[in-house]
């Protein structure tokens, strides 16, 4: 998982509220179980028409935010399914941030698993971002994960909140698997003074 430390980015403003992760991620698009290759079907059903043209008014497609690397969403982001494609389509595209006045639980900590930060702030604070945002590649945000503040285009900084855990694993990039390999040291010793376990055979 690449680590998040700092991040200076052109914002996409989505003011919409209770995306679910059928719009993040359509459920036709779930048949992979590799975490590459979804960008460029999400939103899908927002993003492109029946013939698979584009629509034009869609954040994602409007040139100045082809390459948005944040976020800013309405309330209750990600509602719906567990999926964990709806992360995965997000970073595929480049999202590494979302910032909204709230999160659905299971996506909020799938974003963490999978190297993406949600950040909850008030929701007056959002619209504010969401102006922010609107102005595309002349207004850029940079959201500091060590100082834990998101720094607007005119200086002022907005603190945010995140637990410590799950902070320490984004600066280290530490997925689940990156976590239990920091302990291979102490998993070997282990194994090497455990017998195998062996099936009892009956009669023997």
């Amino acid at each position: 998982m690449d680590k998040f430390t700092a991040l200076t980015a052109v914002a996409a403003p989505l003011n919409v509220a209770n995306v679910d992760t059928d719009k993040i991620i359509p459920a036709r698009f779930l048949k992979t179980i590799k975490r590459t290759g979804l960008g460029k079907s999400l939103f899908a059903d927002m993003r492109y028409n029946d013939d698979g043209s584009e629509k034009p008014d869609f954040v994602l497609n409007q040139e100045k935010y082809r390459h948005a690397h944040i976020l800013v969403a309405g309330d209750n982001f990600g509602c719906g399914s567990s999926r964990e494609h709806a992360p995965w389509a997000l970073l595929d595209f480049g999202i590494r941030c979302v910032i909204a006045p709230s999160f659905a639980d299971i996506f909020f900590n799938n974003c963490f698993k999978n190297g993406i930060l949600p950040i909850t702030l008030p929701e007056e604070v959002c619209e504010t971002l969401m102006d922010d945002a609107a102005l595309g590649t002349n207004a850029r945000l940079t959201v500091d994960l060590e100082r834990q503040v998101v720094v607007r285009p005119n200086g002022e900084e907005i603190a945010f909140n995140v637990d410590p855990f799950r902070k320490h694993c984004l600066l280290n990039g530490l997925d689940d698997i990156g976590l239990t390999l920091k302990h291979t040291a102490a998993i070997d010793a282990y194994e090497a003074k455990t017998p195998a376990w062996q099936p009892k055979i009956h009669g023997a």
